[in-house]
């Protein structure tokens, strides 16, 4: 990698500085991040498409101005509309889709003056915490390639954690940023909902459930993302208000002493190892050593009940998505299209009653606004991102004897077992992300900071949370816990093993 040594030294804003100052050129920022995808992408898979002569044109046309001037980014292959180029969602359904406009999300990274020249991988149709799809393989998380990056934006967390890009595009609809974020050693944010616009034409995705923005090494750029991508979309019902400031500049300014609650209690039962709780109260010291108060506290909610809305919502809105997708494409998904969870989701969706689907908008509701009383007494919640270590490639899959049972109703639909099957997918996937998911339903923005690592030197993120509209607080926070444990530095084991071999 001769173009550009430097390059990984720089976040985004950093590589930005040195185009905008003549130090060095759009194109050989671009260069750079190809030879790097050309060098790590064979062990870690991230990157799935690629459109460099097209990058290169567009650099080739003029001066590329906005606060990215110049900056190689990434888009997540899913939720983003490119036009001219495959959105495959991770779906061997649709791996040949081409959508034919930008979408508004598109339009406003393009106009920060961001080079865009691939996608990344994604588990299909981002239904898994981990990114495994059938289409495309399985991603590999940078700091040990035996282990999965998370998903569903895991081929972006791993780009970056790499030093591909500086940054590359996430949404999140269950913890789709901040999981990979955690597992990966990157800072992960989720905006309030209706904070940025949607990815895709669909205003609403996963009942609004999901939100875009973009994962990051440092917490500047992840502000100066926001700045670009805040603000109402046309036809939007739920987007809030433009910011008043910018959120990059608040990052100089004190956020004042936060009233921290902190809870190691999972939302859904799943597995909390004692090394991620130590680290959670460890932050919690750090936290105070910065001047803010921190109680512990114990937070519950009906997390049975909250699992099946959720996937009963999930369900309905896959269903219509592959019926949405079967009018674009122009024939109905065949059984050797689409990975087995997929069609069993499709299926629940179309056996749903329209009350079913009422009802799990009420648990829902009824979820976030336990959450909203909770943080009028509070600034921020502080609870982990995950509760174990990221998992082994593989380790999520299903089981033969689930696998059968999922085969067979594929084929014979009973509605009993139907519900059964959905009860226990439910029960046993949120077992996965205990923590993340009740940002995504109540709204509120969090972010998962990598504080730390474990015994085996894998990356550990701690989650943060406070009120919807409240990103400010966040970035403050965050902006005061990377001076205090600055992690820009931090490299995974991919970056030496690749060095050395090429030395």
């Amino acid at each position: 990698m001769r173009t550009f040594p430097e390059y990984e030294s720089f976040d985004g804003l950093g590589l930005a500085a040195l185009v905008q100052r003549g130090v060095v050129s759009p194109a050989e920022l671009l260069e750079a991040a190809i030879e790097r995808v050309d060098t790590y992408n064979p062990k870690l898979n991230a990157v799935i498409h690629t459109f460099y002569e097209q990058a290169k044109q567009t650099i080739s046309h003029g001066p590329v101005e906005g606060i990215f001037q110049g900056v190689p980014f990434l888009l997540k292959d899913l939720l983003a509309d490119y036009a001219g180029e495959p959105l495959s969602s991770g779906s061997r359904f649709t791996h040949s889709w081409k959508p034919d406009k930008d979408s508004e999300l598109v339009s406003r990274f393009k106009k920060s003056g961001l080079i865009i020249f691939g996608k990344t991988n994604v588990p299909e149709f981002g239904l898994s915490p981990v990114t495994e799809s059938v289409l495309w393989g399985p991603a590999h998380n940078p700091w040990d390639i035996s282990r999965s990056p998370g998903g569903s934006s895991g081929g972006s967390a791993a780009a970056v954690a790499a030093g591909m890009v500086p940054m590359a595009h996430g949404n999140d609809g269950g913890g789709s940023i901040r999981i990979p974020a955690s597992y990966c050693g990157l800072f992960g944010f989720k905006p309030s909902r209706g904070r940025n616009p949607s990815g895709s034409s669909i205003m609403r995705t996963w009942e609004a459930m999901v939100v875009e923005h973009v994962l990051t090494r440092s917490v500047r750029d992840s502000a100066a993302m926001l700045d670009v991508l805040a603000g109402p979309e046309i036809g939007s019902s739920i987007a809030l208000p433009a910011p008043t400031g910018s959120y990059r500049e608040c990052l100089n300014k004190s956020p004042g002493k936060l009233q921290i609650a902190l809870s190691e209690q999972p939302f859904f039962a799943g597995t909390v190892s004692e090394e991620y709780i130590h680290h959670l109260h460890k932050a919690g010291l750090l936290c105070q050593d910065l001047g803010h108060v921190v109680e512990p506290v114990t937070l519950t909610i009906n997390s049975h009940d909250v699992a099946i809305a959720y996937t009963t919502v999930l369900a309905g809105e896959i269903a219509a998505t592959l019926k949405r997708l079967t009018e674009t494409m122009g024939h109905k998904p065949k059984h050797s299209e689409l990975e087995i969870q997929t069609e069993i989701l499709s299926c629940i969706g179309h056996k749903m009653k329209a009350s079913d689907f009422a009802w799990a908008r009420e648990v829902l509701e009824n979820a976030a606004r336990h959450m909203a009383e909770f943080f009028q007494d509070y600034d921020v919640l502080m609870i982990p991102t995950m509760g174990v270590e990221p998992p082994r490639i593989g380790q999520l899959k299903l089981d033969m004897f689930e696998n059968a049972i999922l085969e067979v109703l594929t084929h014979v639909p009973l509605s009993p077992l139907i519900k059964k099957a959905m009860e226990y997918g439910s029960i046993k996937n949120f077992a996965n992300i205990p923590f993340t998911p009740i940002f995504n339903i109540s709204g509120q923005p969090a972010m998962s900071a990598p504080l730390y690592q474990g015994k085996q030197g894998l990356p550990i993120g701690i989650q943060f949370a406070a009120k919807i509209g409240a990103e400010e607080i966040l970035f403050q926070l965050a902006a005061q816990l990377e001076k205090a444990m600055p992690w820009f530095e931090r490299r995974p084991l991919i970056n030496e093993t690749i060095q050395s071999e090429v030395k």
